[in-house]
């Protein structure tokens, strides 16, 4: 008798969770399968046993040269050549930018996204689904549309903040899994971030989940449903030059 499908999982640090992205997946029945390369961890060389593929965020860029982020880069290659759905989220959709070949870059005035700001979908996210007019962001780097790639929203301070590879690659920049507890002890550990450049005041962070987070949830909803489904229609591209276990609190944010 076949058991419950699962969902390979890859987090950053010691004690990161998968947050909303997590309980949304047990609730779908899946399994979470989570690693962590960075502290030893191997990555499947297949996702034959694999329902799909999340990479969260990390405080880490996808421009560092140590072995876990180079290898993780590198292993994206199995979920697209497999064709299996893979979501990235922040780091994980700037590491997919980079296995295609594109660029992931700081703001040239150093500036952030570390609150909630406007999302605008482009034509090819509004005819693949609906969009919240607002998502929690915490990111210094900015991440190019690469080649295969279709830009489906847009933002203010960093430009593109999702994109669509093929039929099941996803990409987006902002965290669709944050948890009440996860903005709390982000906003608190790393309070010195909200002094960077664009970054919103903590109070707002708290107002703006008030005000946003039953649209993002909804949202998240979704978007699962649509990226788990077999049905997924592809954008087309422009022409271009274990549940059940109690899981800690995220330590830090992804930055």
């Amino acid at each position: 008798m076949t058991g419950p499908q699962k969902i390979l999982i890859i987090l950053h640090q010691e004690l990161s969770t998968p947050g909303r992205v997590g309980q949304r997946l047990c609730e779908r029945g899946y399994v979470l399968d989570i690693r962590r390369p960075r502290f030893g961890d191997p990555l499947p060389r297949t996702l034959a046993d694999h329902a799909g593929a999340v990479i969260f965020g990390g405080p880490m860029s996808a421009n560092d040269n140590d072995d876990f982020v180079r290898a993780e880069i590198d292993w994206i290659d199995v979920p697209l050549k497999e064709d299996k759905p893979f979501f990235g989220i922040c780091l994980g959709a700037q590491m997919l930018v980079r296995h295609l070949g594109g660029r992931v870059e700081a703001h040239p005035q150093d500036m952030v996204e570390i609150g909630y700001y406007d999302l605008e979908p482009t034509d090819a996210g509004r005819r693949l689904m609906e969009w919240p007019n607002t998502v929690y962001q915490w990111h210094g780097d900015g991440m190019s549309v690469p080649a295969g790639a279709v830009e489906l929203a847009r933002g203010e301070i960093f430009a593109t903040q999702a994109i669509q590879v093929g039929r099941r690659a996803f990409g987006i920049q902002f965290h669709a899994e944050l948890t009440l507890a996860m903005l709390y002890r982000w906003t608190t550990r790393a309070a010195h971030r909200l002094q960077a450049p664009g970054a919103r005041p903590r109070a707002e962070h708290f107002e703006g989940r008030f005000v946003h987070d039953r649209a993002a949830n909804a949202w998240l909803d979704r978007f699962l449903d649509l990226w788990l489904t077999q049905e997924v229609k592809t954008a087309p591209v422009e022409e271009k030059g274990t549940c059940g276990l109690s899981i800690p609190i995220a330590a830090s944010p992804s930055l």
